[in-house]
């Protein structure tokens, strides 16, 4: 007995993986091999290419394609219509499925709608990337990135609020409290969770 929903318009291949309680929704196609955590939403309208891996509570919204090479840690939240690669050089006429790069997107990332992330590039765990933002380079845990090409604009929460830092390169999350502290460009939670 399968443990997950499925709506009757999805079309699931043979032999993945789908965590309990994970939820799929209109016209989503789920290829195989993929292993997908479980409490995940997959919105409509969505592909998850072969051997794709989600982690737990990865949030897919409406119109995202995840292409072979992308591994989702749990918690991320990808955008309506965000969008990966796979690879650098595309053409049509030149078969490039042996050069498909990975990608990775640390435990707790956002990407934001309609945001492109180029291939080959990990997005830091806790960081957020605007709607629309191109990714071009690796992103720093905790990062907050926006524009075309992205760059950083600062740092935010586990919680998603943007930190301030304080002369002793400290900041609180507004919501919960929790402490951050900056050091060689680099935020680290206090404790490190």
């Amino acid at each position: 007995m399968k443990e997950y929903f499925a709506h009757e318009t999805a079309v699931i291949d043979s032999d993945c993986q789908i965590g309990k309680a994970t939820k799929i929704w209109h016209f989503s196609h789920i290829m195989s091999g993929c292993i997908i955590g479980e409490a995940c939403n997959i919105g409509q309208n969505v592909v998850i290419s072969p051997n794709v891996i989600l982690g737990s509570n990865v949030k897919v919204q409406n119109n995202v394609s995840v292409y072979t090479g992308v591994i989702c840690e749990d918690d991320v939240f990808l955008g309506p219509s965000m969008v990966f690669t796979n690879v650098i050089n595309p053409r049509s006429h030149v078969v490039r499925k042996d050069e498909y790069q990975q990608t990775y997107v640390r435990k707790g990332a956002t990407i934001g709608a309609n945001a492109t992330i180029v291939c080959g590039n990990e997005i830091g765990k806790y960081a957020m990337i605007g709607a629309g933002a191109v990714i071009t380079k690796p992103v720093k845990a905790y990062a907050l990135v926006i524009g075309n090409p992205a760059k950083q604009t600062g740092w935010v929460s586990i919680n998603g609020h943007k930190l301030i830092f304080d002369e002793n390169n400290r900041a609180r999350c507004p919501e919960t409290g929790q402490e951050y502290e900056l050091n060689n460009e680099t935020v680290y939670a206090i404790p490190e969770l």
